[in-house]
């Protein structure tokens, strides 16, 4: 099997960037929604060099601290504005059209499992990306759902997607039909 087809089908998040990498060039505006340890924001930060921002949120100062340090050690951290706070405040930072976003639902590894994303802040901040969005532009959503309110939010994620307008986005499911234990699903909407 060619090595691209073999990374696809090896984890949730890599066919999420293969996604998003096929919509950003240098220049744009993008926002992790998620920064977690900073994977997804150094993906961006790479994508969109140094014309472009990433906007980059999370409610763990873990989470800051890991990702600032990241980009840090990459010498990219002039590219990528970190936010310290729940991602239903996008809209008060983030007022540039946005060609991508990426979330990964659940929690920080390796950190407090109390501490998660939840159904009712996704849905605020995915309305919050969808307005900001450009048309063409991609919104790439990881859902982890192997913990009781990783369930709740699947629930509410799935909820919403279906009331997005067919005339407005494409919406895409993607998940692991075959494998045991709540595979990760993969959400990808696409403004026309």
């Amino acid at each position: 099997m060619d090595k691209f087809l073999k990374s696809l089908f090896g984890s949730i998040t890599d066919l999420s960037k293969f996604f998003i990498n096929q919509v950003i060039e240098p220049g744009d505006y993008v926002i992790d929604a998620t920064a977690g340890n900073g994977y997804d924001t150094l993906f961006l930060a790479n994508l969109i060099v140094d014309k472009g921002k990433v906007f980059s949120f999370d409610i763990q100062k873990q989470a800051i601290e890991n990702t600032k340090k990241l980009l840090s050690k990459k010498g990219i951290m002039h590219r990528v504005n970190l936010y310290h706070t729940n991602h239903i405040y996008i809209k008060k930072y983030v007022h540039n059209k946005i060609k991508a976003a990426m979330f990964n639902l659940g929690y920080l590894p390796g950190s407090d499992h109390s501490i998660m994303t939840r159904g009712e802040s996704t849905i605020i901040a995915l309305k919050q990306v969808l307005e900001l969005l450009l048309p063409g532009g991609i919104v790439s959503i990881c859902l982890y759902y192997g913990h009781p309110e990783g369930k709740e939010e699947l629930k509410e994620v799935f909820s919403f997607i279906k009331t997005l307008d067919y005339k407005i986005y494409n919406v895409l499911k993607i998940d692991y039909y075959n494998k045991i234990h709540n595979p990760p699903i993969l959400i990808i909407i696409e403004k026309r």
